[in-house]
């Protein structure tokens, strides 16, 4: 870096402009010995600021190349396998089958709302930071935003195509939270990703997730086949362990303008981007949970999501998000009830109660959303993710039978 700053600095010093009386004209500049101009050739004079500035492409690709130079020091991205990350906290662990990675995190204060508890947007960037620095533990990140040498070659970029998590517990402000990911092979072209959200505290379970991803071509914007030299890269860290266990994917209806709830004109914000240029995932939930009541929301929490993704959103597009409520599995008029009980002004039977008195049936019979996202103003309507979200009440204290 200091040669280069000794270059710049001669190059600037071996530039000399004289002018003849009263006259604006450039009597001769001379660069690294060689004329560049007649003495008779007339210019227009800039300040001593623009010509610094504008003296010559080659001092903007130096200042590039030292931009470059200082980008990598300021990364430090390992260009082999680190067992242990002190600055992240994290790990390459045994996970069974194969190797995983463990991170640890502190839930702060901007990832919690009004409950103290972290919301499911700060859950699934969470789940994203642990992907990514897994990837930078295993040596083979690229600059890309996940992508690794074999990809960046051949100009590919990662895009989630399904995505499952299901929530048990949140933790709560300042609570310390480990979370394992790994990776396995999905098909002939994919790569899944799992998650598993533990207390350190208690050892107890908040969270698993499964996810599938696909490449893309980044100037194409096309589905991509996996280069063998990709698969090479990243085959070795695959093993077969889930977080989920497998099940027939549900379908997921596609909704029309007739949804019970409908909220038009979504605009991405330039901080809705992410590295690829495209919205980023995590602000597809929050528009989706956006159209959901507001007094919905504030007595229940969010337990079980499944987003599924058709195309990219892009800072042009004009978003609208459709939802419309399920019931799925709530007690039906007409049984045959013969204890009933009182709680928050419903009336519920006696058999929603377990042995112990506990309320069980609230938690188990689950409150389903199904949702759409799409482009407004396409001619065809062209969807961005399809979704389905469960619910259950949250319990501020748990009842018992008189």
């Amino acid at each position: 870096m200091a040669s280069i700053s000794y270059q710049l600095a001669a190059f600037c010093t071996r530039c000399s402009i004289h002018r003849e009386t009263n006259k604006q004209k450039l009597h001769c500049v001379k660069i690294n010995g060689n004329k560049s101009f007649s003495a008779g050739a007339k210019v227009d004079f800039l300040s001593q600021e623009h010509k610094m500035a504008y003296t010559s492409i080659d001092q903007y690709s130096a200042d590039q190349n030292v931009h470059m130079i200082k980008q990598e020091v300021r990364q430090n991205i390992p260009t082999t396998k680190q067992l242990v990350d002190p600055n992240r906290q994290g790990m390459i662990v045994d996970i069974e089958e194969g190797v995983g990675y463990r991170q640890t995190v502190v839930i702060r204060s901007y990832e919690v709302g009004p409950d103290k508890t972290a919301t499911i947007e700060s859950i699934l960037n969470l789940l994203q930071e642990t992907a990514l620095n897994h990837v930078w533990m295993s040596g083979l990140l690229s600059d890309g935003f996940g992508a690794t040498h074999g990809m960046m070659k051949n100009n590919l970029i990662w895009v989630v195509s399904r995505m499952q998590v299901q929530v048990d517990h949140y933790p709560i402000w300042g609570e310390v939270v480990e979370i394992d990911t790994w990776v396995g092979a999905s098909g002939k072209n994919g790569m899944r990703r799992d998650w598993l959200l533990r207390s350190q505290a208690t050892g107890v379970v908040f969270a698993r997730a499964t996810s599938t991803w696909v490449m893309m071509n980044q100037q194409t914007r096309r589905l991509s086949k996996m280069p063998e030299e990709v698969r090479a890269e990243i085959s070795p860290w695959f093993i077969e362990k889930h977080a989920i266990e497998e099940e027939s994917h549900e379908k997921i209806d596609k909704l029309d303008n007739n949804a019970s709830y409908v909220h038009s004109d979504l605009k991405p914000k330039r901080s809705d981007l992410d590295m690829n240029h495209h919205v980023n995932n995590v602000k597809y939930l929050r528009w989706m949970l956006e159209t959901i009541p507001d007094e919905f929301l504030e007595n229940h929490q969010l337990s079980n999501i499944i987003l599924e993704y058709r195309r990219e959103c892009g800072s042009s597009d004009v978003v609208q998000s459709l939802c419309e409520p399920q019931q799925d599995g709530l007690i039906k008029p007409g049984i045959q009830q013969s204890h009933h009980i009182s709680l928050n002004g419903n009336s519920f039977s006696s058999e929603i109660f377990d042995e112990n008195g506990l309320l069980r049936s609230l938690n188990q019979m689950p409150f389903s959303y199904t949702h759409l996202l799409q482009i407004k103003g396409e001619t065809k309507n062209e969807e961005i993710v399809r979704g389905k979200t469960t619910w259950k009440r949250k319990l501020t204290s748990i009842p018992f039978l008189p």
